[in-house]
Protein backbone atom coordinates (compact mmCIF):
# COMPACT_ATOMS: atom_id res chain seq x y z
CA UNK A 1 0.00 0.00 0.00
CA UNK A 2 1.15 3.18 -0.89
CA UNK A 3 -0.27 6.51 0.78
CA UNK A 4 0.81 9.75 -0.23
CA UNK A 5 0.46 12.97 2.17
CA UNK A 6 0.31 16.61 1.45
CA UNK A 7 1.10 19.73 3.81
CA UNK A 8 -0.50 22.35 4.55
CA UNK A 9 -3.36 23.36 1.87
CA UNK A 10 -4.40 27.26 1.31
CA UNK A 11 -5.08 27.83 -2.32
CA UNK A 12 -5.52 31.44 -1.39
CA UNK A 13 -3.92 34.27 -4.52
CA UNK A 14 -3.82 33.34 -8.49
CA UNK A 15 -4.28 29.57 -8.16
CA UNK A 16 -7.78 29.74 -6.84
CA UNK A 17 -9.62 30.01 -10.83
CA UNK A 18 -7.57 26.66 -11.61
CA UNK A 19 -9.42 25.12 -8.22
CA UNK A 20 -12.89 26.51 -8.94
CA UNK A 21 -12.14 25.11 -12.25
CA UNK A 22 -11.06 21.79 -10.75
CA UNK A 23 -7.71 21.89 -13.26
CA UNK A 24 -6.02 18.96 -10.84
CA UNK A 25 -2.56 19.50 -13.49
CA UNK A 26 -2.71 23.46 -13.11
CA UNK A 27 -2.45 23.46 -9.31
CA UNK A 28 -0.61 19.76 -8.88
CA UNK A 29 1.86 20.01 -11.92
CA UNK A 30 3.83 16.55 -12.25
CA UNK A 31 3.00 15.57 -8.62
CA UNK A 32 -0.64 14.42 -10.28
CA UNK A 33 1.04 10.96 -11.03
CA UNK A 34 2.20 10.44 -7.43
CA UNK A 35 -0.96 11.38 -6.12
CA UNK A 36 -2.95 9.21 -8.28
CA UNK A 37 -0.56 6.70 -8.35
CA UNK A 38 -1.26 6.02 -4.49
CA UNK A 39 -3.57 4.09 -2.93
CA UNK A 40 -4.96 6.25 -0.34
CA UNK A 41 -3.82 10.99 -1.08
CA UNK A 42 -4.46 12.99 2.20
CA UNK A 43 -3.62 16.68 2.95
CA UNK A 44 -4.44 19.48 5.69
CA UNK A 45 -6.91 22.18 4.51
CA UNK A 46 -5.57 24.82 6.51
CA UNK A 47 -8.79 27.23 4.73
CA UNK A 48 -12.15 26.92 5.45
CA UNK A 49 -14.93 26.61 2.51
CA UNK A 50 -17.32 29.71 2.64
CA UNK A 51 -19.90 31.21 1.03
CA UNK A 52 -20.12 34.18 3.33
CA UNK A 53 -17.22 35.76 5.71
CA UNK A 54 -17.99 35.25 9.28
CA UNK A 55 -14.67 36.24 10.99
CA UNK A 56 -14.06 35.15 14.16
CA UNK A 57 -11.97 37.20 17.01
CA UNK A 58 -8.65 36.01 16.97
CA UNK A 59 -5.07 37.18 16.73
CA UNK A 60 -3.03 36.42 13.17
CA UNK A 61 -5.00 35.97 9.62
CA UNK A 62 -8.13 35.30 8.45
CA UNK A 63 -8.36 32.87 6.33
CA UNK A 64 -11.49 31.87 3.65
CA UNK A 65 -12.20 30.90 -0.15
CA UNK A 66 -14.79 29.72 -2.05
CA UNK A 67 -16.42 26.64 -1.31
CA UNK A 68 -15.96 25.15 -4.96
CA UNK A 69 -12.29 25.53 -4.50
CA UNK A 70 -12.63 22.22 -2.96
CA UNK A 71 -13.48 20.73 -6.74
CA UNK A 72 -9.81 20.33 -7.50
CA UNK A 73 -8.82 17.87 -4.46
CA UNK A 74 -10.84 14.79 -5.57
CA UNK A 75 -9.32 14.82 -9.52
CA UNK A 76 -5.90 15.24 -8.03
CA UNK A 77 -5.92 11.84 -6.22
CA UNK A 78 -7.27 13.23 -2.59
CA UNK A 79 -9.66 11.36 -0.35
CA UNK A 80 -9.13 12.78 2.67
CA UNK A 81 -9.20 16.06 4.31
CA UNK A 82 -7.65 16.89 7.66
CA UNK A 83 -8.90 19.80 9.43
CA UNK A 84 -7.21 19.68 12.68
CA UNK A 85 -5.26 22.86 12.43
CA UNK A 86 -5.60 26.68 13.34
CA UNK A 87 -7.43 28.35 10.85
CA UNK A 88 -10.00 25.59 10.08
CA UNK A 89 -12.63 27.78 13.11
CA UNK A 90 -11.86 31.20 11.33
CA UNK A 91 -15.06 31.82 10.06
CA UNK A 92 -16.56 29.65 13.29
CA UNK A 93 -19.24 26.98 13.49
CA UNK A 94 -20.52 28.01 10.82
CA UNK A 95 -17.37 28.13 8.57
CA UNK A 96 -16.19 24.98 9.77
CA UNK A 97 -20.05 23.85 9.12
CA UNK A 98 -19.64 24.61 5.16
CA UNK A 99 -16.06 23.21 5.13
CA UNK A 100 -17.42 20.00 6.01
CA UNK A 101 -20.78 19.65 3.69
CA UNK A 102 -18.07 21.32 0.61
CA UNK A 103 -15.70 18.11 1.03
CA UNK A 104 -18.16 15.73 1.39
CA UNK A 105 -20.00 16.86 -1.70
CA UNK A 106 -16.81 16.65 -3.69
CA UNK A 107 -16.13 13.09 -2.43
CA UNK A 108 -13.68 13.68 0.34
CA UNK A 109 -14.08 12.00 3.71
CA UNK A 110 -12.77 14.75 6.92
CA UNK A 111 -11.10 14.03 9.84
CA UNK A 112 -9.81 16.25 13.02
CA UNK A 113 -12.72 18.75 13.38
CA UNK A 114 -16.60 18.36 13.92
CA UNK A 115 -19.52 19.61 15.75
CA UNK A 116 -18.20 18.76 19.11
CA UNK A 117 -15.10 17.05 20.52
CA UNK A 118 -15.87 13.43 19.93
CA UNK A 119 -16.61 14.27 16.36
CA UNK A 120 -13.31 15.76 16.20
CA UNK A 121 -11.29 13.23 18.01
CA UNK A 122 -12.83 10.23 16.09
CA UNK A 123 -10.33 7.89 13.92
CA UNK A 124 -11.46 7.53 9.94
CA UNK A 125 -10.16 4.03 8.75
CA UNK A 126 -9.86 3.56 5.05
CA UNK A 127 -9.49 -0.52 3.87
CA UNK A 128 -7.92 -1.26 1.41
CA UNK A 129 -7.65 -4.88 0.52
CA UNK A 130 -8.08 -5.90 3.70
CA UNK A 131 -5.74 -3.70 5.33
CA UNK A 132 -7.07 -0.72 7.48
CA UNK A 133 -5.24 2.50 7.96
CA UNK A 134 -6.86 4.61 10.19
CA UNK A 135 -6.21 8.72 10.19
CA UNK A 136 -6.28 11.08 13.07
CA UNK A 137 -6.15 14.81 13.20
CA UNK A 138 -5.08 16.73 16.19
CA UNK A 139 -3.67 20.56 16.69
CA UNK A 140 -1.97 22.58 19.17
CA UNK A 141 -4.31 24.70 21.16
CA UNK A 142 -4.70 27.76 19.55
CA UNK A 143 -7.77 29.30 18.43
CA UNK A 144 -10.88 26.93 17.03
CA UNK A 145 -10.38 23.63 19.68
CA UNK A 146 -13.49 21.88 19.92
CA UNK A 147 -15.47 21.34 23.10
CA UNK A 148 -18.03 18.56 24.51
CA UNK A 149 -20.48 20.59 23.23
CA UNK A 150 -19.34 22.82 20.07
CA UNK A 151 -18.07 23.14 17.18
CA UNK A 152 -14.02 23.10 16.36
CA UNK A 153 -10.72 20.89 15.88
CA UNK A 154 -9.14 18.22 17.92
CA UNK A 155 -6.88 19.19 20.47
CA UNK A 156 -3.34 17.67 21.14
CA UNK A 157 -4.02 15.67 24.07
CA UNK A 158 -1.95 12.82 25.27
CA UNK A 159 -3.70 11.26 27.73
CA UNK A 160 -7.32 11.57 25.58
CA UNK A 161 -4.79 9.70 22.51
CA UNK A 162 -4.15 6.89 25.24
CA UNK A 163 -8.09 6.12 25.97
CA UNK A 164 -8.98 6.60 22.36
CA UNK A 165 -6.17 3.80 21.26
CA UNK A 166 -7.34 1.61 24.31
CA UNK A 167 -11.32 1.87 23.01
CA UNK A 168 -10.73 1.59 19.22
CA UNK A 169 -7.12 0.31 18.31
CA UNK A 170 -8.77 -2.68 17.22
CA UNK A 171 -10.30 -0.78 14.13
CA UNK A 172 -7.67 -0.51 12.71
CA UNK A 173 -3.82 -2.21 11.65
CA UNK A 174 -1.85 0.95 11.12
CA UNK A 175 -2.09 4.62 12.70
CA UNK A 176 -1.41 7.98 10.89
CA UNK A 177 -1.23 11.13 12.86
CA UNK A 178 -1.28 14.56 11.35
CA UNK A 179 -0.30 16.62 13.98
CA UNK A 180 -0.59 20.28 13.72
CA UNK A 181 2.27 21.78 15.54
CA UNK A 182 5.82 23.11 15.98
CA UNK A 183 7.20 26.67 16.12
CA UNK A 184 6.59 28.82 12.56
CA UNK A 185 10.08 29.13 10.69
CA UNK A 186 11.84 26.69 13.05
CA UNK A 187 13.10 23.32 11.31
CA UNK A 188 13.73 21.54 14.49
CA UNK A 189 11.11 20.24 16.74
CA UNK A 190 11.49 21.87 20.24
CA UNK A 191 12.07 19.31 22.75
CA UNK A 192 8.66 19.21 24.45
CA UNK A 193 7.37 18.67 20.91
CA UNK A 194 9.94 15.52 20.29
CA UNK A 195 8.83 13.95 23.55
CA UNK A 196 5.23 13.77 22.35
CA UNK A 197 5.54 12.79 19.13
CA UNK A 198 7.31 9.90 20.61
CA UNK A 199 5.06 9.31 23.30
CA UNK A 200 1.80 9.40 20.40
CA UNK A 201 4.19 6.23 18.83
CA UNK A 202 5.06 4.49 21.98
CA UNK A 203 1.23 4.26 22.45
CA UNK A 204 0.01 3.05 19.24
CA UNK A 205 1.18 5.62 16.29
CA UNK A 206 3.06 3.84 13.29
CA UNK A 207 3.40 7.75 12.15
CA UNK A 208 3.36 10.91 13.40
CA UNK A 209 3.42 13.82 10.62
CA UNK A 210 3.86 17.10 12.18
CA UNK A 211 2.48 20.23 9.94
CA UNK A 212 2.07 23.77 10.50
CA UNK A 213 5.85 25.35 10.58
CA UNK A 214 5.67 26.43 6.99
CA UNK A 215 9.17 25.04 6.61
CA UNK A 216 10.33 21.96 6.01
CA UNK A 217 12.09 20.48 8.62
CA UNK A 218 13.63 16.60 9.66
CA UNK A 219 12.82 13.47 10.50
CA UNK A 220 13.50 10.14 12.75
CA UNK A 221 12.70 6.27 12.98
CA UNK A 222 11.37 6.00 16.71
CA UNK A 223 10.62 2.33 17.76
CA UNK A 224 9.25 1.05 14.50
CA UNK A 225 7.14 4.66 13.69
CA UNK A 226 7.74 7.53 11.56
CA UNK A 227 8.15 10.97 12.18
CA UNK A 228 8.57 13.68 10.59
CA UNK A 229 8.96 17.38 12.30
CA UNK A 230 7.85 19.90 10.06
CA UNK A 231 6.46 19.13 6.26
CA UNK A 232 6.48 22.51 4.79
CA UNK A 233 3.31 23.88 2.72
CA UNK A 234 2.11 21.83 0.08
CA UNK A 235 -0.10 25.26 -1.34
CA UNK A 236 0.05 28.63 0.41
CA UNK A 237 1.08 31.54 -1.60
CA UNK A 238 2.62 34.41 0.73
CA UNK A 239 4.45 37.08 -1.39
CA UNK A 240 6.39 38.49 1.70
CA UNK A 241 7.24 34.88 3.05
CA UNK A 242 11.27 33.74 3.04
CA UNK A 243 12.48 31.25 0.37
CA UNK A 244 11.77 28.17 3.21
CA UNK A 245 7.95 28.96 2.98
CA UNK A 246 7.88 27.84 -0.37
CA UNK A 247 9.62 24.44 -0.24
CA UNK A 248 8.50 21.31 1.26
CA UNK A 249 8.21 17.72 1.34
CA UNK A 250 5.42 14.96 -0.15
CA UNK A 251 5.73 12.17 2.23
CA UNK A 252 4.80 8.74 1.39
CA UNK A 253 4.39 5.87 3.78
CA UNK A 254 5.31 2.31 1.70
CA UNK A 255 3.32 -0.55 3.55
CA UNK A 256 3.90 -4.24 2.81
CA UNK A 257 1.87 -7.26 3.85
CA UNK A 258 4.13 -7.72 6.81
CA UNK A 259 2.75 -4.20 7.78
CA UNK A 260 6.26 -3.07 7.83
CA UNK A 261 6.60 0.35 6.76
CA UNK A 262 8.91 2.82 4.66
CA UNK A 263 9.20 6.36 4.60
CA UNK A 264 9.97 8.52 1.54
CA UNK A 265 10.39 11.85 0.95
CA UNK A 266 10.03 13.71 -2.15
CA UNK A 267 11.02 17.56 -2.08
CA UNK A 268 8.34 19.89 -3.81
CA UNK A 269 8.07 23.93 -4.30
CA UNK A 270 4.77 26.13 -4.87
CA UNK A 271 3.61 29.10 -5.71
CA UNK A 272 7.23 30.37 -7.43
CA UNK A 273 7.96 31.42 -9.99
CA UNK A 274 4.49 30.33 -11.55
CA UNK A 275 0.88 29.39 -9.09
CA UNK A 276 0.90 25.70 -7.95
CA UNK A 277 3.00 23.07 -6.81
CA UNK A 278 5.49 20.68 -8.89
CA UNK A 279 8.44 18.18 -8.06
CA UNK A 280 11.79 20.80 -7.14
CA UNK A 281 14.45 21.50 -10.11
CA UNK A 282 17.92 19.91 -9.61
CA UNK A 283 20.27 20.95 -8.16
CA UNK A 284 18.13 22.62 -5.64
CA UNK A 285 16.39 19.28 -4.89
CA UNK A 286 19.59 17.52 -4.32
CA UNK A 287 20.72 20.42 -2.06
CA UNK A 288 17.50 20.24 -0.56
CA UNK A 289 17.49 17.09 0.91
CA UNK A 290 21.07 16.72 1.92
CA UNK A 291 19.74 19.58 4.32
CA UNK A 292 17.05 17.74 5.74
CA UNK A 293 18.86 14.38 6.07
CA UNK A 294 21.74 16.73 7.68
CA UNK A 295 19.49 17.92 10.06
CA UNK A 296 17.48 14.52 10.41
CA UNK A 297 21.05 13.10 11.91
CA UNK A 298 21.42 15.27 14.64
CA UNK A 299 17.84 14.68 16.46
CA UNK A 300 19.70 11.59 18.20
CA UNK A 301 22.09 14.30 20.09
CA UNK A 302 19.46 15.41 23.39
CA UNK A 303 21.66 18.24 24.00
CA UNK A 304 22.05 19.72 20.27
CA UNK A 305 17.99 19.71 20.07
CA UNK A 306 17.73 21.61 23.45
CA UNK A 307 20.65 24.16 22.55
CA UNK A 308 19.04 24.88 18.97
CA UNK A 309 15.95 25.37 20.80
CA UNK A 310 17.27 27.87 23.40
CA UNK A 311 19.12 29.97 20.62
CA UNK A 312 15.74 30.07 18.86
CA UNK A 313 14.13 31.19 22.00
CA UNK A 314 17.06 34.00 22.17
CA UNK A 315 16.38 34.99 18.57
CA UNK A 316 12.75 35.39 19.24
CA UNK A 317 13.16 36.84 22.50
CA UNK A 318 12.07 40.72 21.47
CA UNK A 319 9.51 39.45 18.90
CA UNK A 320 7.84 37.57 22.29
CA UNK A 321 8.65 40.38 24.91
CA UNK A 322 6.53 43.17 22.35
CA UNK A 323 3.73 40.83 21.97
CA UNK A 324 3.58 40.28 25.64
CA UNK A 325 3.31 44.11 26.60
CA UNK A 326 2.16 45.61 23.16
CA UNK A 327 -1.91 45.54 23.13
CA UNK A 328 -2.00 47.16 19.59
CA UNK A 329 -0.17 47.88 16.47
CA UNK A 330 -0.22 51.96 17.43
CA UNK A 331 1.54 50.45 20.64
CA UNK A 332 4.04 47.94 18.68
CA UNK A 333 5.35 50.67 15.96
CA UNK A 334 6.10 53.12 19.00
CA UNK A 335 7.96 49.92 20.48
CA UNK A 336 9.88 49.03 17.36
CA UNK A 337 11.15 53.17 16.92
CA UNK A 338 12.14 53.61 20.85
CA UNK A 339 12.49 49.77 22.74
CA UNK A 340 10.87 51.21 25.90
CA UNK A 341 8.71 47.99 26.68
CA UNK A 342 12.22 46.63 27.11
CA UNK A 343 11.77 48.00 31.02
CA UNK A 344 9.15 46.54 31.63
CA UNK A 345 10.75 43.02 31.90
CA UNK A 346 13.90 44.29 33.10
CA UNK A 347 12.56 44.38 36.28
CA UNK A 348 12.92 40.87 38.29
CA UNK A 349 9.86 40.87 40.38
CA UNK A 350 7.31 41.42 37.24
CA UNK A 351 9.01 38.67 35.13
CA UNK A 352 9.13 36.24 38.28
CA UNK A 353 5.31 37.06 38.07
CA UNK A 354 4.85 36.69 34.55
CA UNK A 355 6.72 33.01 34.94
CA UNK A 356 4.69 31.97 37.61
CA UNK A 357 1.58 32.70 35.67
CA UNK A 358 2.81 30.81 32.25
CA UNK A 359 4.37 27.62 33.98
CA UNK A 360 1.92 26.64 36.52
CA UNK A 361 -0.54 24.46 35.14
CA UNK A 362 -2.92 26.15 37.71
CA UNK A 363 -2.46 29.70 37.09
CA UNK A 364 -2.31 29.01 33.18
CA UNK A 365 -5.37 27.69 32.92
CA UNK A 366 -7.63 30.16 35.01
CA UNK A 367 -5.76 32.83 32.75
CA UNK A 368 -6.96 30.92 29.88
CA UNK A 369 -10.97 30.21 31.17
CA UNK A 370 -10.75 34.20 31.75
CA UNK A 371 -9.53 35.48 28.84
CA UNK A 372 -11.42 32.85 26.80
CA UNK A 373 -15.03 34.06 28.66
CA UNK A 374 -14.13 37.78 28.02
CA UNK A 375 -13.70 37.12 24.05
CA UNK A 376 -17.52 35.53 23.78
Amino acid sequence: MRITIGGDFSPVGPIGLACQAGDAEAVFGDLVKDLRGSDLAVLNLECPLISGESPILKSGPILGVARDYVKVLRPAGFQLIGLANNHVMDHGASGLASTIAACDEAGLTCFGAGPDLDAARQVKVREIDGFRVGFLGMTEREFGIAQHDSWGANPLDPLDFVRNVARHGKDWDFLIVLLHGGNEYYPYPRPSLMNACRFLVEQGADAVICQHSHCAGCYETYEGGHIVYGQGNLLFDSPNSSASWYEGLLVTLEIDSSHSSKLRLLPICQSRPFPGIRRMPEPRATEFMAEVEQRSEKLGDDGFVRQQWDDFCEQRRVHYLRRLGSPNRAFRALDRLTGFTRFFYSRTPLRTEHLNLFRCESHREVLINILSRDLL
